[in-house]
């Protein structure tokens, strides 16, 4: 296949360009710098592609992961940032699709699960109705609708939970405190964790790929969702320290500022697309999901 990836240099980017060079495929990242090399891909700018958009004739398959990343203090000019940075990068997918002679089969958009908004209590999956009560969450609606406006025959818009990995996304500093010997839960530990490790998220993209059937949202969260308590208490077993130490809620509002909500508001997030097209994830359970990532 011929893929064109946004965001490729990114966390995700690049092991799904790894995954994909293996297999054989014939890799382009799109990027605003020539500088931006990964590994396995050629490189073609957005500026390049408004004067030759033919460079990219033939393409089968578009994954769009561009944006600007959240882990940052959410100031009035940070939270523009990452509202415009995905709504640019649907619609620059958009606008060269259209001029495309030969339009791709399919558009992989990244989305979030922070759509369905945060309880403690209510299971959601990709049948649950969106819920916009926060900054995030209408951020993931707005970027839902500019994806859907991308005219190729199916869209699949990939609503991203935790993704675990041992060197790079959130999971290197939520592991900081235990390798320090003073982990526990953050807030009251009763917040859901919908996680998923790195090596199923790159394998469900591959998957929504190959199955014509999928369209629509996708919950990239593996099946078994975990409180922070309880991820707390498997990060220690895996990394043999304690699990002694709660982290205030007020204490991560200090330092974070709204950015805390990702770690102290949580959502209950199965997904159910997947597992009815017949996907099997490769870690099920967080405690598997932990002991491979801390052992490697």
């Amino acid at each position: 296949m011929k893929i064109a990836v946004t965001g490729g240099s990114g966390f995700i980017g690049r092991r799904l360009i790894a995954h994909f060079h293996q297999q054989g495929h014939d890799l382009i990242t799109i990027s605003r710098s020539s500088r931006a090399v990964v590994q396995g891909a050629r490189t073609i700018t957005w500026e390049e592609l408004q004067d030759e958009p033919e460079k990219l004739e033939g393409l089968d398959a578009v994954i769009n992961l561009a944006g600007e990343s959240i882990n940052q203090r959410w100031t009035a000019a940070a939270k523009q940032r990452i509202l415009e940075s995905r709504i640019k990068a649907a619609q620059q997918v958009g606008q060269l699709v259209e001029r495309l002679d030969k339009k791709p089969k399919i558009v992989v958009n990244a989305s979030g699960m922070s759509i369905y908004g945060t309880s403690e209590t209510a299971t959601f999956d990709e049948r649950s109705p969106h819920h916009s009560m926060d900054f995030l969450s209408s951020v993931v609606v707005e970027w839902e609708e500019a994806a859907d406006q991308i005219k190729v025959p199916r869209i699949v818009k990939i609503r991203v939970g935790l993704v675990l990995d041992g060197k790079e996304g959130a999971f290197p500093k939520m592991a900081l405190p235990y390798k320090l010997g003073v982990g526990g839960p953050i807030g009251s530990g009763k917040q859901w964790l919908s996680w998923i490790h790195i090596e199923d998220m790159v394998r469900l993209i591959d998957f929504c790929l190959q199955n014509e059937e999928i369209s629509g949202p996708v919950n990239a969260t593996a099946p078994n969702p975990v409180t922070n308590k309880q991820f707390g208490a498997q990060l220690a077993k895996a990394m043999h320290r304690p699990n002694l130490f709660p982290l205030p809620a007020f204490i991560m509002k200090l330092a974070f500022g709204e950015l805390s909500t990702l770690l102290l508001d949580g959502q209950k997030v199965l997904p159910h697309v997947l597992l009815q097209h017949g996907f099997t994830f490769t870690y099920n359970d967080v405690d598997d999901a932990l002991a491979d990532i801390v052992n490697k």
